[in-house]
């Protein structure tokens, strides 16, 4: 039996909320960059705005979609360049949606990695913007590099997270006091 193909996945955007007037205007913040991993391929892969329509094929095609918010923000951003019902046309674990479920509230990534694996991301999302709006000023290809870097970055915190869950059955976090929290979760 061939194994189950999950796909990891995050993308950055050219825009920001406050730019396409609100959280409700998500297909109007453009993609800059979408990075997956496939386990099927054991591999990263970037792709720009250009290459949407091969980002969402990949996506179809797994047999799993694991991110952090990709259903309710990530999706949301990708439905501005595609037909396809994205949240119901793929098979997915939202963790963050999976983890607000048990908890009642939305934890962030960086404090799951950080509970879990003892680690965080690199930058936030604010600093892709940055990096974006720098290379549209001037066609450097360096900012556009770190975005990639970033987002591909973020790809291997959510996968290292998910591989954490499944194996350990639970996920640590600090909660806003700094105090070690556990939670269990079943994803296997």
């Amino acid at each position: 039996m061939a194994e189950k193909n999950i796909v990891y996945f995050d993308l950055e955007t050219q825009r920001s909320f406050s730019d396409v007037g609100g959280s409700a205007h998500k297909d109007k913040m453009m993609m800059s960059v979408g990075v997956t991993y496939s386990t099927a391929n054991e591999s990263y892969r970037v792709y720009g705005e250009d290459e949407v329509d091969e980002l969402v094929k990949e996506l179809l095609k797994a047999d799993l979609v694991v991110g952090w918010n990709h259903v309710e923000f990530d999706y949301p951003v990708l439905q501005g360049y595609t037909v396809f019902d994205l949240p119901n046309q793929t098979l997915n674990l939202d963790m963050m949606l999976a983890l607000q479920e048990i908890l009642g509230f939305r934890l962030k990534l960086d404090a799951a990695a950080a509970g879990s694996l003892g680690m965080g991301k690199t930058a936030d999302g604010l600093d892709a913007l940055k990096w974006w709006q720098e290379h549209k000023k001037t066609g450097n290809i360096e900012p556009l590099m770190k975005i990639a870097e970033y987002c591909a970055f973020d790809v291997k915190v959510t996968k290292c997270v998910h591989e954490y869950a499944v194996e350990h059955g639970h996920l640590k976090y600090h909660d806003r006091g700094g105090q070690l929290q556990e939670v269990e979760v079943d994803w296997k």
